[in-house]
């Protein structure tokens, strides 16, 4: 039988530790104070279960790494994808990726980054976990080391290379695919209007419908703060509508799962009553009944060529913007069965 593999959660419980002091202690960073006691015992407990991604030790003055600052992070989170290839690329390319979670905190960030210029450190990732744009003056003239921005970009300083999705082109998609269904009265279900990647879905999804020759509803737009809760409410907003939609568009798998719920709530069936659609394809897309439409995001390919264009030292400024791939289940098949 095949032994399972052995991740820094198993180490982390065997530890008595958490994840996070796992994941230090593994990457051998130094910016946070542990114990030799708790490094000990974390190496030990790695070693002892077999985990097979505990590096060489090196001094950290002699190990290349790559860095990635991330703004916040959930672990529930689809952008845990995108760090998980930056990982492994960055292991081929025998490089540790550190990753440091600064809490938007712009002073800290500028603090980690200094700190890492007094390693061997190949460059910096700058990351989000939602698409974002990103204003770099707090980070003008903080450091020489290469930086690139992963999941958000700065219009204002295009010399610094970025990696995103597409948040328009799959929004656009995704209402593409709802018309070619049938629906006409499709509502969208999104987020806190401030945010970039709000407005690019709703972007693409006004565009999606001004192609189709149908005229935006603006009582269809329903804005929420991106909890299920007020999803919920909504949903059951929406349903008072007349006529109702036919089909719902909700900006992410969180949302979804409140519309679900109101749904179900109010009688109403997906799909026979209703189509229902979800972005970032989060795992539990496949297990809501019915299995949930979403988008899959590039995450995994964005952080796999940010660390690549790092350990390749490319001259070229980089601007790539990914469509990730609709994931067409029953929650949107035609009216009356699956297409």
């Amino acid at each position: 039988m095949r032994k399972n593999k052995v991740t820094m959660n198993d180490i982390a419980r065997a530890a008595g530790v958490s994840q996070a002091t796992v994941s230090l202690v593994i990457n051998q960073s130094r910016n946070i104070k542990l114990s030799d006691e708790t490094r000990q015992r974390v190496m030990a407990v790695a070693a002892e279960l077999g985990y097979d991604r505990v590096p060489a030790i090196h001094s950290p003055r002699n190990q290349e790494e790559i860095a990635l600052l991330i703004s916040s992070l959930q672990s529930f989170d689809p952008f845990i994808d995108a760090i998980s290839q930056a990982r492994e690329a960055a292991w081929r390319n025998q490089v540790l990726l550190t990753v440091y979670d600064y809490g938007d905190d712009d002073a800290l960030a500028r603090d980690i980054i200094r700190q890492l210029e007094k390693r061997n450190c190949v460059g910096i990732i700058l990351a989000s976990p939602v698409t974002a744009v990103i204003d770099m003056s707090p980070f003008h003239q903080c450091t020489a080391l290469p930086l690139v921005l992963l999941n958000q970009s700065a219009p204002q300083s295009p010399q610094v290379p970025s990696f995103v999705p597409d948040d328009y082109a799959n929004a656009y998609l995704l209402t593409r695919h709802l018309i070619a269904q049938g629906a006409r009265r499709i509502a969208h279900i999104t987020g806190e209007e401030w945010m970039e990647a709000t407005r690019q879905r709703l972007a693409g999804y006004l565009a999606a419908l001004k192609e189709a020759d149908i005229d935006p509803e603006p009582e269809l737009i329903m804005q929420t703060n991106w909890q299920f809760s007020e999803s919920f409410q909504a949903t059951q907003t929406l349903l008072t509508r007349t006529p109702r939609p036919e089909a719902i568009f909700c900006a992410s798998d969180w949302l979804a799962i409140g519309c679900y719920q109101a749904l179900a709530t109010g009688g109403v069936r997906i799909p026979d009553d209703m189509l229902v659609a979800g972005y970032d394809d989060q795992k539990i897309s496949e297990q809501l009944t019915p299995a949930l439409t979403s988008i899959q995001l590039p995450y995994s390919e964005l952080g796999r060529m940010a660390v690549e264009y790092l350990c390749n030292g490319e001259d070229a400024i980089a601007h790539v913007t990914l469509t990730g791939q609709l994931r067409t289940r029953l929650s949107t098949s035609a009216k009356g069965g699956a297409k």
